[in-house]
């Protein structure tokens, strides 16, 4: 099986063809940008692509922001391997958007202006408020981009068959210049569309494999996932069952623990991102806000739906040991099914699509980062709000590029780690130090500044410092440094106790303040909240 392995790992399709459908997709999102970027005249034109996409539009572009590789390569991989508790993982991720929809998306369209900070500072003190949300949205947006960019190098092995680390750090260069070259040109504007199109891409095609698969089990869902579940006990010792939850999450208390904490990190965190927080302002209204959200859980339902096909498909059409065998491991289950299913022509459009995936959601997170540091931290913390547009972009642009430049150097360094890890990370740490601040805000009168500091930089701290001394990072074979063993903490994943801590510290941060808040700036807040009154008119200033 392993003699297999090796001759399938050089065999899925022709390099030349997975670059030449790649650089078709590039050179077709570079005319959208270059036309988009046309109409940038402004801060908002920039940031929020003017307010001027429709519900629907922006329902599409925030799934294909939403739908990292890690969504589409992962969690098929997760499944192929490790079966129903893989499943749990689109599960997790569907579940929390309905939080953001009930919770939050409204509330921040019609309160915010570009960036989560505007938020958390309208009726607290500007300055100290902002910088913390800057740092918590850097954090998050920081390491999210080094799992996109560690996750491209780490597919190259696989979909352009090569496998020295040199030539894997420079496609991690290509795909991060790209990315400065979108958002630099483009703005939102630019950066929205390139997302729709991906999205478009990524959906059709897991919709195209998904069908093809059951076609080839005569559209019995029955019989290929009693398919799968042969191939699984033939391939691995002993059996395992993968229509049972307990694969990888069953044993013992620890791990279900663990599996419990990181299904909390995960429902929470996507409520408190703030690259898809960011989306909410790129609509004219309250109410194109909420269609944005319930066309983006129609489209990322149906999607997930797709990865329980295609993980169960590759299990029993690929093989689990075949998968792991391959460079690239788990990620590899969903190229390797779509050679076996369609040749080198639909492994290079399935390969190009993964590449597009990385590239739409490393801009996203780009531009995020960009406008959190020049509109919170320049123009608000260091020019007081005094500030002409024109530099507030350039310095956006500025800012864009020295991200870009960090997150190559620190993707080529992260080349192989554990991605999974970093992208836990970020959901970690915007559950942690986002959410509660963002609820608190939206829903306590008596929340103060000094409860939102304790809460961000408590929850960023403890998040932070609990995955550092965890498995997750020392002390296992699978962790990020194996030769070495610092961890204390026993679980890989700490939102099950670094969220409640996060929740328990801006209460007590704020009923121990003897900052009474401004009641007058309170109710603005509820009102506009509530029916988006004033809104317009602090997006006009």
């Amino acid at each position: 099986m392993n003699v297999l392995a090796q001759e399938s790992s050089s065999m899925v399709g022709n390099p030349l063809v997975n670059i030449s459908i790649f650089a078709l997709f590039v050179a077709a999102t570079m005319f959208f940008v270059i036309r988009a970027s046309r109409t940038n005249k402004t801060a908002a034109d920039f940031y929020t692509g003017g307010r001027g996409f429709t519900g629907p539009q922006n329902g599409v572009a925030i799934a294909g922001d939403y739908l990292s590789a890690a969504s589409f390569l992962g969690i098929a991989g997760a499944i192929a391997v490790f079966g129903y508790d893989g499943f749990l993982y689109s599960i997790g991720f569907l579940v929390a958007w309905l939080v953001a929809l009930l919770l939050v998306a409204e509330l921040l369209r019609n309160t915010g202006k570009f960036t989560m900070a505007d938020v958390l500072s309208f009726r607290l003190r500007q300055k100290p408020v902002r910088t913390a949300a800057a740092a918590s949205t850097l954090t998050v947006s920081l390491f999210y981009l080094l799992a996109q960019m560690a996750g491209a190098g780490g597919l190259v092995a696989l979909l352009l068959d090569i496998n020295d680390r040199a030539t894997q750090s420079l496609i991690i260069a290509v795909v991060g210049a790209l990315m400065i070259v979108y958002v630099l040109v483009g703005g939102m504007k630019g950066t929205t569309w390139v997302q729709i199109i991906k999205a478009f891409l990524l959906i059709t095609g897991a919709g195209i494999m998904s069908a093809i698969v059951l076609w080839k089990f005569g559209f019995n869902i029955s019989g290929m996932l009693g398919s799968a579940q042969e191939t699984v006990n033939s391939a691995v010792e002993g059996g395992r069952d993968v229509l049972a939850p307990g694969a990888q999450y069953g044993g013992s208390e620890i791990s279900k623990l663990n599996m419990l904490s990181l299904a909390l990190a995960l429902v929470l965190g996507t409520a408190g991102l703030p690259h898809v927080l960011m989306r909410f302002y790129t609509v004219p209204t309250a109410k194109e806000a909420r269609r944005s959200v319930v066309w983006a859980i129609a489209l990322i339902g149906a999607f997930y739906l797709f990865t329980l096909i295609l993980g169960y498909g590759a299990a029993a059409i690929v093989g689990p040991e075949r998968i792991l065998s391959a460079a690239g491991g788990q990620n590899s289950a969903a190229p390797l099914l779509a050679f076996e299913l369609g040749g080198t022509v639909l492994l290079g459009i399935i390969a190009a699509v993964a590449f597009a995936t990385i590239l739409a959601v490393v801009a996203g997170l780009t531009i995020t980062a960009s406008a959190s540091f020049a509109h919170d931290i320049y123009a608000n913390v260091l020019k007081n709000g005094n500030v002409d547009e024109k530099k507030q972009v350039r310095v956006s642009r500025i800012t864009a590029v020295v991200i870009g430049a960090l997150a190559i150097g620190l993707g080529i360094l992260a080349n192989g780690q554990n991605i999974a890890f970093l992208v836990a990370l970020a959901f970690a740490v915007a559950a942690s130090a986002n959410l509660p601040t963002i609820l608190y805000s939206l829903f306590w009168k008596r929340f103060n500044t000094t409860g939102s500091l304790w809460s961000i930089y408590g929850g960023l701290a403890s998040v932070l410092v609990l995955i550092i001394f965890s498995p997750a990072v020392s002390g296992s074979p699978t962790a990020m440094i194996p030769s070495m063993d610092f961890a204390w903490f026993p679980l890989a994943n700490p939102g099950i106790v670094s969220i409640p801590l996060a929740f328990l510290l801006g209460y007590l941060g704020s009923v121990l303040s003897k900052d009474k808040g401004n009641a007058e700036k309170n109710a603005e807040m509820e009102v506009r909240s509530l029916t988006g009154v004033g809104a317009e008119k602090a997006v006009a200033h």
